[in-house]
Formats: structure tokens, C-alpha cells, sequence
């Protein structure tokens, strides 16, 4: 049986396991149909042209967890935010942990999908947010849809700030020999809220896995949200992560991705705009190599007029790595006054790593700024024999011109905390030490 059949033939038993209500019941049902017709996505697909996920479906996936895992703290320590303090929402195997975790309900709500999935106070969070944004017709985020159980729910009320940043964390324990999980993100922003959210998945041993994610992301009248993902998983993790944004006027969100680990990662990045003076800002950096393959695939679709976004991905890549980025802006008629940016670098360090860049623009407004800008190279070797010239070891002065290549999306970051993590891991990854103070 394969991974597809296993799935549809676990969806009845899986709902009866579940309290569901009709409403709920009708969505699962619709979406695990969709999934049934389209089944997992393929190169024929114009989306995926350049990401195949056969040799990932080739595993034994199982699709829920045999028991629960307990892990301890000591040995998760590391990939915390623990320099500040956060609230924490974490999972291991896809179901919550109490103990490494932090909630709240205080002012704000930082607590389960399953809460809102499940008790008669959320109905009115349920009909009016979840799977509102998030696609209908995308076959990875229908199958999240038909088994979302777990994951994060998020609630800035209106007019309040969270106090701290908030850690999202799935940990794998490896415990199955290959496992599947579907984690789902509910996030609700007020109107002239702010939080900063901080995501990552992470497995602890290199059993196989595969990560279907999907969050929903909602900006109200001038919320502000600051987003960071973290990828830096091990080789056998494999991640698909979509994420839906809906933002209204005059909001502002900012996402930020840092690729660094795992086998495949596809990372779905989708805006919406309801309202006008909104902004966007899609930013990453991908530092990968041997047979690694990361996918950035992004949206902004500009629906009103005077709103900007602002896309900037920057992209190393060694050994036989490939990377895809395929960036859409999409201008409808009525988004006059439209200004959208994007701009996507790319250093290749070897002759067999792969890029795959395909920029877009789609504008039915005739008032707009819009460009877009693509660069694939290698290295520059006068820089580098000016530094070598200055007494600069040739491995320290690649990595310093690596970094300079990405630190306009480091500078970016608004946890300083986790600015110096990210460039601790950036100077790992470029296997030197790059003398900042860690």
C-alpha cells in the first residue's frame, strides 16, 4: 500500500477517534476528496516542475504516532530561543507537550488547534478563521485540512502587544522508523497588535520524516507580525510548509525563512491583501549542500490599491544542492498605485549545484512600480584576491564574502537574540569562525 492509499484508507477511522462537529466533519470531508482526485503533487504540475517527491514517498511512512514520547528538556535545550524569554508551543511526534511547553491566556491566547477544533466556546474562531485562506484546491494543504488535529493557536487581541516572542517547535523523535506528521497553525492579529513568532521543525535522530504543515496567518487593521522559520533539520527530514497570510489595511507582515538543513523543503508562501497601505515583506536565505533541495514558491496578490511588498532571497549552494525559486507577483485591475519588488541572488560554490529561478509578474494595473531581478554567479575573485593580498586565509575570506552576500536579510531580523543565532548558524554552515561575539 502506498502512501497515498494509506492515507484515505486512515481518514474514517482517524475522524471516529475525534470529537467533530458537522461543520468540521464537512470540511475534512471535502478536502480529503480533493486530495483523493489530485493525490500528492508531481513534475507534470507547472507549480512543481522543478521539486519531485518520489523518492521521498518511497518510505514506509507511518501516518500517526504508535505511543506518546517524552523528551527532556537538557536534550533540547539547543534549539530554543533560551538567551530571552518566550512562550513556547511544542510538540513531539505531533502531539503537545505540556512540559517543555509555556502558554498563556493572560491578555492573549498561546495555546492548542485542538481547543478551537474541538470546545463550544471557539465555534465562532472556527466558522469565521480556520481553512478561510488556506487553499482548497492544493492537494498537500487539503490533505493537512482533512487531518488537522494539532498544532498551534495563536490570539493577539485587538490594540495588545505580546510581551515576549513566541516559539512554535516540532520535534521528531525517530522512535517510528519513518513518520509522517501534519502539524496546523491558527493566527489571529487584532487590529493594532503586534507578535513576534518564531517556528521550527526538528528531528533527533535521522530516522525519515515528512512534515506537512500548514498555517493561517491573519493581519487585521494595522496588526504588525514579525514571522521567522528556521530549517536547519537533518538530511533524511523532508518539510512542506504552507503558509496562507490574509492581511487588511494597513497592516504589516513580515516573513523570514532560513533554509539550512534537511533532505527536501518546499516552503508555499502565500499573501492576500484585503485593504489598502498594507505591506508585505518576503525575505530568506538558503545555505545548503551535497543533495540537498530547498523550493521557494511565493504569492503576493496585490487586490487594492497603494499597498507595497517587498521580496529579497538570497541563496548559497554547494556540493550537488539544488534550489528553486519561483516568485509571483500578481496585480489585479483594481490595485492601482501598486509598488512590488522582488529580487533574488544566487551563488553557485560548485559545477554540479543547480538553480532553478523563475521570477514573475502578472499586472492588469496600469499605475503601478513593479520590478523583478534574478543574478546567478559564482564568487568574486578579485574581492577574493584583494582579501588573500591583505593577509585574509582564502576560507576565512570566502566565508566573510558569503555573509556579506546575506547580510542584508540578517540585518533585517528584530530579535537581536535571534540575529545572533542565525549568524552562528551561517558561520557553522560556512565552517569557519567569523569573530563575532556569540
Amino acid at each position: 500500500m502506498d502512501l497515498k492509499e494509506k492515507l484515505i484508507s486512515s481518514f474514517m477511522a482517524f475522524e471516529e477517534k475525534i470529537d467533530v462537529t458537522a461543520d468540521l466533519h464537512d470540511i475534512r470531508t471535502s478536502a480529503i476528496k480533493n486530495f483523493e482526485n489530485k493525490g500528492f503533487p508531481t513534475k507534470k504540475e507547472e507549480a512543481w516542475k522543478y521539486t519531485s517527491l518520489n523518492s521521498v514517498l518511497k518510505n514506509d511512512f507511518s501516518v500517526f504516532p504508535k505511543r506518546e514520547n517524552s523528551i527532556e528538556f537538557k536534550d533540547v535545550k539547543k534549539f530554543f530561543l533560551h538567551e530571552i524569554d518566550t512562550y513556547k508551543l511544542v510538540f513531539v511526534d505531533g502531539k503537545f507537550s505540556s512540559f517543555l511547553s509555556s502558554t498563556t491566556h493572560e491578555g492573549i491566547d498561546v495555546c492548542l488547534l485542538s481547543s478551537v477544533l474541538t470546545k463550544p466556546k471557539y465555534k465562532m474562531v472556527l466558522d469565521t478563521y480556520f481553512n478561510q485562506i488556506a487553499s482548497k484546491d492544493e492537494s498537500l494543504t487539503t490533505l493537512n485540512t482533512a487531518f488537522a488535529q494539532e498544532g498551534a493557536y495563536i490570539n493577539i487581541p485587538k490594540s495588545k502587544v505580546a510581551d515576549k516572542p513566541i516559539e512554535i517547535i516540532h520535534f521528531s523523535t525517530g522512535e517510528e522508523s519513518a513518520l509522517m506528521v501534519q502539524p496546523r497553525n491558527l493566527i489571529i492579529v487584532g487590529e493594532n497588535a503586534h507578535v513576534q513568532i518564531i517556528e521550527r521543525h526538528q528531528s533527533l535522530n535521522s530516522n525519515p520524516v515528512l512534515t506537512n504543515s500548514v498555517t493561517e496567518i491573519f493581519a487585521q487593521k494595522r496588526a504588525i507580525v514579525d514571522y521567522y522559520k528556521i530549517q536547519n533539520d537533518e538530511q533524511t527530514a523532508n518539510l512542506i510548509d504552507n503558509t496562507y497570510i490574509s492581511q487588511k489595511q494597513e497592516s504589516r507582515v513580515a516573513v523570514h525563512t532560513f533554509s539550512f538543513g534537511g533532505n527536501i523543503t518546499r516552503n508555499n508562501l502565500n499573501f492576500y491583501h484585503f485593504g489598502e497601505r498594507i505591506d508585505s515583506t518576503l525575505k530568506g536565505i538558503t545555505i545548503i549542500g551535497d543533495k540537498q533541495h530547498v523550493d521557494h514558491y511565493t504569492l503576493v496578490n496585490h487586490a487594492s490599491p497603494n499597498c507595497e511588498s517587498h521580496q529579497n532571497y538570497k541563496t548559497i549552494l554547494g556540493g550537488s544542492s539544488t534550489g528553486v525559486f519561483n516568485g509571483k507577483i500578481f496585480v489585479e485591475k483594481e490595485a492601482q498605485k501598486t509598488d512590488a519588488f522582488q529580487q533574488n541572488n544566487n551563488i553557485l560554490l560548485s559545477d554540479k549545484a543547480t538553480i532553478n529561478a523563475k521570477p514573475q509578474l502578472e499586472i492588469f494595473a496600469d499605475d503601478v512600480k513593479c520590478s523583478h531581478g534574478c543574478t546567478i554567479g559564482q564568487l568574486d575573485e578579485s574581492a577574493m584576491f584583494y582579501m588573500q593580498q591583505r593577509g585574509i586565509p582564502q576560507k576565512e575570506a570566502k566565508a566573510l564574502l558569503l555573509y556579506a552576500f546575506s547580510n542584508e536579510v540578517i540585518e533585517s531580523i528584530k530579535i537581536p537574540e535571534l540575529k545572533q543565532r542565525i549568524t552562528k548558524i551561517i558561520a557553522m554552515k560556512l565552517g569557519v569562525n567569523l569573530g563575532f561575539d556569540l
